[in-house]
This record gives structure tokens, sequence and C-alpha cells, in this order.
């Protein structure tokens, strides 16, 4: 089969599109900053073994606690 190197970016990019909005929807609910995450999750993902990673540490890390949530004690 012939796999050429336009296909071989073209599937890295629509991989580092779908693991941006991944991280992004992550770190809307564990970060401060989910843009950040999401841009981030983006640029690392262009080497694909760096995505999975970030996206592990993100799924692993706890959930910050907003100010609209109740406090249960």
């Amino acid at each position: 089969m012939d796999f050429n190197a336009t296909v071989f970016g073209q599937l890295i990019f629509v991989f580092a599109l779908i693991m941006g909005g991944i991280c992004y929807y992550l770190g809307r609910r564990k970060t401060q900053s989910p843009i950040l995450a999401g841009v981030i999750g983006f640029a690392l993902s262009i080497i694909p073994i760096l995505g999975l990673i970030y996206l592990a540490v993100l799924m692993f890390k706890k959930d910050i606690i907003s100010a609209s949530e109740p406090i249960s004690h």
C-alpha cells in the first residue's frame, strides 16, 4: 500500500485537532485555563505519544472546585 507523507501529515493534523478538543474539554473541569490546556494538547499531539501522555496527565488530575458549586461537608 502506498502511504505518502501528505496523507501522514493530514492524519497527524486531524489527530492533533481531536486531541486539542479533548484536552480543552478536560481542561474546563481540571484547570484554571482550559484554552491553554487545549493548545498544549494540540501542540504535543504533533508527536502522538506526547499528546497521549498529556491526556493521561489531565485525566488523572483532580477536578477544581468552581465558585458556583456548593461545598458539601
